[in-house]
């Protein structure tokens, strides 16, 4: 393996993985990774750099940018450009490029499946929170709890300058989830990146906020970043497929927290019919005896996403709050 990979590679901390320079070899000659080491860099200095006219130097730009392995900065004059700056944003951005191969995807899968688990682990130790949060249903069935801004679907969406949806990374490549792939929703400068690279369609508040009703409604999980800040995602998440969520129930590593709340079962309401131990993604929801005895949910397994409330025929369940609003960071 050519070394300008292997550095591109420790340069977003991921050591001396062979499958991620791969990954990077595939879609970056050696000149997109000689001007890629250059960065952060504008046009002209790198035309200098590598004695290259600055016309054909923009054009490499442009297609980095298009494969998700450059960003720019547009506060400068000319417009600046660095790499990719980690892991997640090689894996989102490079794997959505219109023109990524089967062979790129596939190679995705093997990492995923035979690195990640094991890197997952080393970065949980020096994390001091996990970067994404599972975000309770509240589309599909009426809230019976007081949820606050930043933990509402609708509120995130109502409050986004822009809003489009992408394909979601993780089902795209993994193809372990026969639903609907085009579900992520991306939002402020996460939807004007999409739109830009064309990776991303714009759609409206009300498009937005079916899609995620829909979501709910197949028995997906809302998460986003873990702060009171909106953010530039809320996904959509199915544990077979997703990066966080697939480690946390092999692994128990926590890419992911909880939301602030817990479901609650109303054993006048619940007719036992086992839907809710089905629908828990989690193993969360058990019996206290034999099948068809009471259900009862486990605390310790419950991510209080709602997946089972939005399931539940009779409306035996709900959410209750039992984390306070500061376990979210940023909250007063």
């Amino acid at each position: 393996m050519d070394q300008r990979y292997k550095t591109l590679t420790l340069k977003i901390n991921m050591g001396d993985s062979e499958r991620i320079a791969r990954l990077f070899s595939m879609i970056a000659d050696e000149l997109d990774a000689d001007m890629m080491l250059a960065m952060p860099a504008q046009a002209p200095e790198l035309a200098e750099k590598f004695n290259l006219d600055e016309s054909r130097v923009q054009e490499r730009l442009d297609e980095l940018f298009l494969k998700g392995l450059v960003f720019k900065n547009k506060r400068t004059n000319p417009i600046s450009y660095r790499m990719v700056r980690d892991f997640f944003q090689f894996h989102d951005a490079t794997i959505l490029w219109p023109e990524a191969t089967q062979e790129f995807f596939d190679l995705w899968v093997e990492y995923m499946d035979e690195e990640w688990p094991e890197f997952a682990k080393q970065v949980e130790q020096v994390m001091p929170k996990p970067g994404m949060r599972v975000i309770p249903v509240n589309i599909s069935v009426p809230a019976k709890q007081a949820v606050l801004s930043f933990e509402d679907i609708k509120e995130l969406i109502d409050e986004a300058n822009v809003l489009a949806v992408t394909a979601c990374t993780c089902r795209l490549t993994m193809k372990r989830w026969d639903r609907e792939v085009y579900n992520c929703i991306q939002l402020n400068n996460g939807a004007l990146y999409a739109l830009e690279r064309g990776t991303g369609r714009e759609v409206t508040k009300q498009e937005a906020i079916d899609i995620c009703k829909q979501a709910e409604e197949q028995g997906l999980i809302h998460s986003a970043f873990n702060t009171t800040k909106p953010g530039h995602v809320i996904c959509n998440c199915c544990p077979c497929c997703c990066e966080n969520l697939d480690i946390l129930l092999k692994y128990n590593t926590k890419f992911v927290d909880p939301s602030r709340f817990k479901a609650e079962i109303d054993q006048d309401e619940c007719t036992a019919c086992g839907v809710c131990h089905d629908a828990c993604h989690f193993g969360a929801i058990g019996w206290t005896g034999d099948e068809g005895s009471e259900s009862v949910v486990d605390p310790d397994k419950c991510l209080g996403c709602g997946v089972c409330l939005v399931q539940c025929p009779t409306e035996a369940i709900s959410l209750i709050e039992v984390r306070p609003k500061d376990f979210i960071p940023g909250a007063a």
